[in-house]
Parts: structure tokens; C-alpha cells; sequence
């Protein structure tokens, strides 16, 4: 019910907006450019497709999911077959058995959850999707009420939504494409967001779930990626903007390749048939595709009217001026568009990101945020339109709440961190 009321609102909202701009300030085309606007089409002030263009939009960006999702869905089905996928359930298992209780110990699950979350960490947004896909999928056989959100399934997106990422490759490569002095100097500070807002997303769920963090296996699997978190800190400090785009390139993508060799060897030694269980996951591949459709279609189009009413631009300006009534430092502010976006639409906010670049300066205050936020988490709404509409989750409990909250625990960490990095 949550979310219904929050699509809901969207439209009300964005509809009673532009009601008022259209009859109180004469801008009689917004009605119009909420409907078959175009972001392209030098007429159109708000920059943002209409309604019917971002019918479009969804639907190609399903199509193009197919080709993903089959492709590492295929290769799931093989790790599947070979028990590789609960090999890895019983190495994640004494931790994930703490954080996800009602899941049975060696379920698939675990396995698949463990490698959406390597490849989140990695930065691989195509590989990441599937292996988060399949993990619903192992998450919802075990789940009693098929239409209502489980708590595993609950804790399971909202560490996903939290977006812990070792290195913020895109932001880094449009920092340097905006020539900004030192496009790196925002990598520290977007993976302690992440890693801060991944443990706030835990900390929320697992005292609304009643877990106990203060096991000594959560304690210790948690202070071990903090280990690794620093380590890798202290190499990747000491390379250059190209040595990092190198770096984050030779180890994302050749993980993948690693992963895809290990699974088909695996198979050939488990003497499976390798193609026809890549196939069979290819096909589910392509009818989870098709399946969140309707998902997508119904969240774009109401961030779409959204943006396109000009809401964000009055919430912008509400908040600038209490900030300036109260006397406080105000930059903050001009990087809020990023922030306030990001859980709507990835593509949006990395566009923000580039017009707050654009107007005050690559290496400005405002600019460097504003990357901090884009690399800070992911995109809340796409994730539970995605993820719990390919499952046809209907009633997702408190989980846009806890994800919500951990994404404010995330901007409040970000704008304290820019004013100590670049304050």
C-alpha cells in the first residue's frame, strides 16, 4: 500500500502543479509538455520527455534488459546445475544466516544474493540487475504470502538499494570529461556514503525485523570488508583519474570473464549439458523482462510528470530559503536537484550532475556533492518497481520506508562529508 500511495501522490502532486503554473503564471504549454514533450525539442522549457515519450523510454529499456537477463541468467542456470551457486550459499552462509534467518542454511538464495551484491560492489549495473532478479526469484519460493513482501526479501533490496560500490568509475570519467583539477578527489568520500548507507539500510531493517547485529559473526564479516573498504582505499589513492579507470576496468570486467570460465568449466566437470542449461535460463531471462513491464511503464511515467510539473524546482527553492532564514551556509543547496532525483531516475541524476557542473564549475563546491551524491546509492524507485514487480509483489510493506530513510542517512552523510573534504 505504500507505494500505491506514493505513485499516487506523484501524479496528484505533479498534476496540481502544473494546474497552478498553467492558470496562475501563464505557462499554458506545460500541460502539453507533460503529455508529448520531448527532452530534446528546444520548446520545451522543463527538458524532460513526456508521458508518452517515457512510454517509449520504458518499454526500450526492458528490451534492451532481454539481452542482459538472458545472458546471465543463462550462465546462472549452468553455476545452478553444477552446485556451484550452493557452494557459495554455504561460504556466505554463518553470515547470511544471521541477517536473513528465516532462510533455510545452503539455500540458493544466498549464492544468488552474494554475487548481485559482488557485482554491485564492482560497479556492474548489467551484471548486478540479473543476479538481484534471481535472487527475488529463490527469495519468493520461500516466501509463504505470495503477493506481500517477505523479510528477507525486505532486507535483501534494501542493502541492494544502499549501493555499496568500491569505485565510483562514471562519476569519476564525467568529472575528468568536465576537466575538473582532480576527478578522483570525490572517490573516498562516495564509498564511505555507500558503506555508511549500507549499514544504516541493515541497522533499520534489522530492528524493525528484531536481528541482533551484535553477533560475533556480523561483527566479524562486516569489520572484514571494512578491511578490504581501506585497503583498497589506500591502493586506489595512489593512482591517477586514468590508473583508476584502468584499475576499476580490469577488475570488473575481468572478474566477469573469470566467473563466466569457472561456471562453464564447472559444468563440463560436473558432465552437464552446458548449452541446454543455458538456454533454459536464457528463456527465464527473457520472460522476467517481459514481465516488469508494466512496473516500469507505471514508476517512469509518474517520475516523469513529476519532473516535467517543475515540483522539484519548488521543493529546491522551499529549501533554499528556510536554510537562508536560518542563517546557514546555503551551498549545499545547488547540488540538492542530484540528491532529491536519485531515487527516481539514475539517467536524471547523472544529468543533474553534469548542469550543476556546467553552471558553477567542475571544481566547485556545489559539483563535487553533487558527484558525491550521484555515486552514493542506487536508484530507490526503479529498484522496487524492478525487483519486487518481477516477483508480483503487491503490498511491500515497509520496505520504501526503511529504503527512504536509509537514502536520507545517505545525503546528510555526503553533505557532511563534502564541507570536511572540501568545505
Amino acid at each position: 500500500m505504500a507505494l500505491s500511495r506514493i505513485w499516487s501522490g506523484f501524479i496528484v502532486i505533479a498534476i496540481l502543479v502544473a494546474a497552478v503554473k498553467c492558470f496562475f503564471f501563464g505557462q499554458t504549454e506545460i500541460f502539453s509538455w507533460m503529455v508529448i514533450g520531448k527532452a530534446d525539442d528546444p520548446t520545451n522549457l522543463t527538458k524532460v520527455n513526456g508521458i508518452i515519450e517515457t512510454c517509449w523510454t520504458s518499454v526500450e529499456l526492458c528490451l534492451k534488459l532481454i539481452g542482459i537477463l538472458a545472458l546471465f541468467m543463462g550462465f546462472m542456470s549452468i553455476a545452478e546445475r553444477a552446485g556451484g551457486i550452493r557452494l557459495l550459499s554455504r561460504i556466505v552462509g554463518p553470515f547470511f544466516s544471521k541477517l536473513f534467518p528465516e532462510i533455510p542454511k545452503g539455500h540458493p538464495s544466498m549464492g544468488h544474493m552474494i554475487m548481485n551484491f559482488s557485482a554491485n560492489l564492482l560497479g556492474l549495473d548489467n551484471a548486478a540487475t540479473p543476479f538481484g532478479l534471481k535472487a527475488m526469484e529463490s527469495l519468493q519460493e520461500l516466501n509463504p504470502s505470495k503477493d506481500t513482501a517477505s523479510n528477507a526479501q525486505i532486507m535483501f533490496l534494501c542493502l541492494h538499494a544502499a549501493g555499496l560500490s568500491l569505485i565510483p568509475v562514471s562519476v569519476i570519467a564525467i568529472r575528468a570529461s568536465q576537466n575538473a583539477s582532480d576527478p578522483t578527489d570525490v572517490f573516498i568520500p562516495c564509498l564511505i556514503v555507500t558503506f555508511v548507507g549500507t549499514m544504516a539500510a541493515m541497522l533499520i531493517v534489522s530492528l524493525k525485523q528484531k536481528i541482533n547485529l551484535l553477533q560475533p559473526v556480523i561483527i566479524g564479516w562486516v569489520l572484514s570488508i571494512s578491511l578490504v573498504i581501506a585497503l583498497l582505499v589506500l591502493y586506489v589513492t595512489s593512482l591517477n583519474a586514468d590508473g583508476i579507470k584502468s584499475f576499476s576496468g580490469l577488475l570488473s570486467n575481468g572478474l566477469i570473464l573469470f566467473v563466466f570460465l569457472v561456471i562453464v568449466l564447472g559444468g563440463l566437470y560436473k558432465k552437464i549439458d552446458v548449452f541446454d542449461a543455458f538456454i533454459d535460463g536464457a528463456k527465464n531471462g527473457f520472460e522476467t523482462a517481459v514481465k516488469i513491464i508494466p512496473y516500469l511503464v507505471g514508476m517512469l511515467v509518474a517520475i516523469s510528470m513529476l519532473r516535467s510539473s517543475g515540483t522539484f524546482d519548488v521543493v529546491i527553492m522551499g529549501i533554499k530559503n528556510l536554510f537562508v532564514m536560518l542563517g546557514a551556509d546555503t551551498r549545499f543547496v545547488e547540488a540538492l536537484p542530484t540528491a532529491l532525483i536519485r531515487p527516481l531516475s539514475g539517467g536524471a541524476a547523472r544529468g543533474m550532475m553534469v548542469d550543476t557542473m556546467t553552471a558553477y564549475g567542475a571544481d566547485s563546491f556545489p559539483s563535487k556533492l553533487s558527484g558525491i551524491f550521484q555515486g552514493a546509492s542506487d536508484t530507490t524507485f526503479y529498484v522496487i518497481a524492478v525487483y519486487f514487480g518481477s516477483v508480483s509483489i503487491k503490498n511491500t510493506r515497509y520496505a520504501v520506508g526503511a529504503m527512504l530513510l536509509a537514502d536520507l542517512v545517505g545525503v546528510c552523510t555526503a553533505i557532511g562529508l563534502a564541507y570536511l573534504f572540501f568545505g
